[in-house]
């Protein structure tokens, strides 16, 4: 008689791994993407066993929660790309879900808001592109934007109803009970070495464990250890290039991180900002420029300026990491990318080190605002694949070797749209399986 297959730490009971297996697929990363594959994989093939593997001791310490909270409508992506439906789709779904969960979240549309007449032809596309992915859009006047934002001061602006802010952090904490609740396993503290494919029956990943991570993750014991699973998902974020050359599989771009550094008003001038502000974009760059965002704390956050990191988790101009600095710097696309836009980042370099010249950024939208209302607010990175000619890659980037696939571009917004690009993800990875099984019949 078949012995019952243990019990997770939430209570249910864990998928049955094929002999001579750890699990059929392994997930290296637990931010917002990778749970989210784990709970698509565990609703659409009930007893396939899923083993996550997380570095840091909890979820969400990185990309996912780091950020703005914004759950994005998916105005600015180009028709037809993977990030303008999954982010059009993915709304919705966010909004459903964190209601459904109890998740802290509302939708209270944004202004995008002209400054300059320059900018009017690029906030009219916008209309067009908002249109064209059916999301609600109204145009505004000077006396309508001062109508929803008294204090918010622009020529032209238009209205996107479909965007809300979230607490993306707790939307990750959620994905990993209902993955748990679903048979799979999390293992935080767990960070993976090395990468080996076994010949023609999946790979093998060597983990540095850690006991220490705790908070329910199922580790067995501190040091080294094998996991052998079927298939491998990368969903490793900051470290999903590296992630992938340890697979053998070389890397369309590889991830140039860039600090996204933030400040937040002071209590006592938080009224200056009733909802969410944005400029209008410059569509050469995948950044959406210094924005105002009032959060489901009430707080409100300024930025992000973005610069470039001297480590691949480089929070601070402090932290630097000579291994992947040299990374970075040895990357011929890293040149031809600093050649192509200089002036750019010229401009978020002087941001980044003068608080006058961050105010003035954010006075072009918010004239009242001075350099002592501003508080500085812990940094995010954005993993940004840029490819070997410089191109910054602008729609998410998911590619498959043998018996892996490979998460790798997926920054915003890839927490709106963590919801379907899990389901894509897991159809791809239960199709290496499939395949497996039909080579191994």
């Amino acid at each position: 008689m078949q012995k019952p297959a243990p019990a997770t730490p939430g209570g249910s009971r864990r998928a049955r791994p094929r002999p001579g297996y750890d699990c059929d697929v392994v997930i290296v990363g637990g931010g917002i993407v990778g749970l989210s594959t784990a709970y698509a994989i565990t609703r659409a093939s009930p007893g396939t066993s899923v083993v996550v593997l997380e570095k840091e001791p909890g979820p969400a310490r990185h990309q996912t929660g780091r950020n703005s909270g914004v759950i994005h409508s998916g105005i600015y992506y180009r028709p037809g790309s993977l990030k303008a439906r999954f982010a059009v789709e993915g709304a919705a779904e966010m909004v459903a879900f964190c209601a459904e969960h109890g998740v802290p979240h509302e939708v209270t549309g944004k202004l995008i808001v002209a400054t300059g007449r320059e900018e009017l032809p690029r906030l009219h596309a916008l209309i067009q592109r908002g249109r064209q992915h059916g999301i609600p859009v109204r145009e505004l006047g000077p006396a309508q934007i001062a109508e929803r934002e008294p204090h918010v001061r622009g020529l032209a602006a238009i209205h996107v109803g479909t965007t809300g802010v979230c607490d993306f952090g707790a939307v990750a904490g959620q994905l990993a009970r209902l993955a748990r609740d679903g048979g799979a396993e999390i293992r935080f503290g767990s960070q993976v070495t090395a990468v080996r494919r076994r010949p023609g029956a999946g790979v093998a990943l060597r983990v540095e464990t850690d006991r220490t991570a705790g908070l329910g993750s199922a580790v067995s014991a501190p040091g080294p250890s094998v996991v052998r699973a079927r298939a491998m998902v990368n969903c490793a974020g900051l470290h999903c290039a590296r992630i992938a050359q340890l697979t053998g599989d070389e890397p369309a771009a590889r991830i140039v991180p860039f600090r996204g550094e933030y400040f937040e008003l002071k209590r006592s001038r938080e009224d200056l900002v009733r909802g969410l502000v944005y400029p209008v974009p410059d569509p050469a760059f995948p950044f959406l420029g210094v924005h105002l965002t009032r959060g489901v704390d009430g707080g409100v956050h300024l930025g992000p300026n973005a610069v470039p990191a001297l480590a691949l988790e480089g929070y601070d101009w402090s932290t630097v990491r000579p291994a992947e600095l040299a990374g970075i710097l040895t990357h011929p696309g890293t040149w031809h990318m600093a050649r192509r836009h200089w002036r750019y980042g010229a401009g978020e370099l002087r941001r980044s080190l003068s608080r006058r010249a961050f105010t003035r950024a954010v006075q072009r939208l918010l004239p009242e605002v001075s350099e002592n209302d501003l508080v500085r607010a812990p940094a995010g990175v954005r993993a940004q694949a840029v490819l070997h000619d410089g191109t910054l890659v602008d729609d998410f980037l998911i590619t498959e070797g043998p018996h892996a696939v490979h998460v790798l571009n997926a920054p915003s917004p890839a927490a709106t749209a963590s919801l379907p690009i899990g389901r894509e993800v897991a159809s791809r990875a239960l199709s290496a399986l499939n395949a497996l099984e039909s080579v191994t019949r």
